[in-house]
């Protein structure tokens, strides 16, 4: 069978939008590039999208054979708490597009719990199959971080999708375990496929001249990529900064935006100010991801010290650019990084444990340059044409089966 269509879902956020602000994040990169891959491969993939503020036309190509198609779904500011109640308005746009251009695809892959719950209703109309992509889960989040909260709908939403979708994409086996022990999903309909990265645009740069563009002298430079919000753990990182070694000169760079409103970020501002280590950390902001591999390279370190990742995007990235990481064990996390070889990995949220770990692999240059090496060889072996090839043999199995 020769795959030619496919529709992706991605209700509540465009893979258009920047990631490191807002909602948007490495599932706007993933839903892109995969996109992108499977385009290369010479299948057509629709995107479809809610329209959002900022968007230049309800029809826009990302590259040959993708475009990203915006909906109707209660209006371009519905609050992300809001808008599940819009998902019939959506849907029916959906029908209605899909119909009027008399466009057959031949699968649909939803990516978040809300396109799921379109995809599932789409699906029991065209008889076609269903693919499930959660990149984040209800219960798996409140398990992670006290006090973190999810409702019971969403829960019981992504349940009963995990019960009828024809396949479910894990990133890793923790997280396919999770879904079989919390949700009760199928095992055998979930499938191990790990994200990718874009080995083109991360690359390793010359890391003196990437100091020097980013006016960074000779301190030893510890960054964070990603969204600013609790989940993140950028809390412990500040702790892990007011424990290392300043005898040596540290910078510490943050890059990625709040949700928007700046509350999170002067907060943590804040707490780098009580700690005495707010003239060494520096809140960049959001980083357009053209510039993104001059930050990975232009450090020693990449932290990653999330609560929970179900992958962990910026790790690899940072991988890919040749600097090592030093993350909590947590999630997909371990599927990316080796510990020992790659950088290492910490059992427990303790900021002396991840300072001694900074300190231990900036102490040695030949270290760090064979952790950089090591990273970037894992890294090639992720590249987004190996999960696209994974992933449509998928697709045209399902269809086949459905014939």
């Amino acid at each position: 069978m020769t795959l030619s269509k496919i529709a992706f879902l991605s209700v509540h956020t465009c893979p258009l939008a920047a990631p490191g602000q807002g909602k948007s994040g490495g599932m706007n990169v993933h839903v892109r590039q995969l996109a992108t891959a499977l385009g290369d491969m010479g299948v057509e993939v629709d995107i479809f999208t809610k329209e959002h503020i900022g968007q230049s036309d309800m029809i826009e190509p990302i590259s040959s054979n993708v475009r990203v198609i915006h909906l109707h779904a209660g209006g371009v500011d519905v609050p992300l708490e809001d808008l599940f109640d819009h998902l019939p308005q959506f849907l029916e746009e959906f029908r209605r597009y899909q119909n009027e251009h008399g466009i057959k695809y031949q699968a649909i892959h939803s990516h978040y719990w809300m396109s799921g719950w379109v995809g599932q209703e789409m699906v029991n109309y065209l008889k076609i199959p269903h693919v499930v992509t959660f990149h984040t889960l209800a219960r798996i989040k409140m398990q992670s971080r006290p006090g973190e909260r999810e409702s019971l709908k969403r829960q019981d939403t992504e349940k009963d999708i995990m019960r009828n979708a024809d396949k479910v994409i894990a990133f890793s086996s923790h997280e396919r375990d999770a879904m079989i022990r919390l949700y009760d999903a199928p095992s055998d309909r979930i499938a191990l496929v790990p994200c990718g990265v874009d080995l083109s645009r991360f690359r390793p740069l010359d890391q003196s001249q990437a100091r020097q563009h980013l006016g960074i002298n000779g301190e030893k430079v510890f960054l964070y990529v990603g969204r600013i919000e609790s989940l993140k753990g950028v809390d412990l990182l500040l702790e892990t900064t007011a424990h290392l070694d300043v005898s040596q000169e540290v910078k510490v760079l943050v890059v990625g935006g709040d949700d928007g409103r700046g509350h999170e970020v002067l907060r943590l501002k804040q707490r780098a100010k009580e700690l005495d280590i707010d003239g060494i950390v520096e809140f960049v902001g959001r980083v357009d991801q053209d510039q993104l591999p001059i930050y990975y390279s232009a450090a020693d370190v990449c932290v990653v010290p999330s609560f929970y990742e179900s992958f962990g995007l910026a790790a690899l990235e940072s991988m890919a650019c040749g600097t090592p990481v030093v993350a909590y064990r947590v999630g997909g996390l371990p599927t990316i990084i080796k510990h020992g070889s790659t950088g290492y990995l910490k059992s427990w949220r303790c900021p002396e444990a991840f300072a001694n770990s900074l300190e231990m692999i900036t102490s040695s240059n030949s270290l760090i340059e064979s952790m950089g090496q090591a990273s970037r060889e894992r890294a090639e072996t992720m590249g987004w044409d190996r999960v696209a090839f994974t992933l449509s043999e998928h697709y045209k199995y399902l269809a086949r089966e459905m014939v």
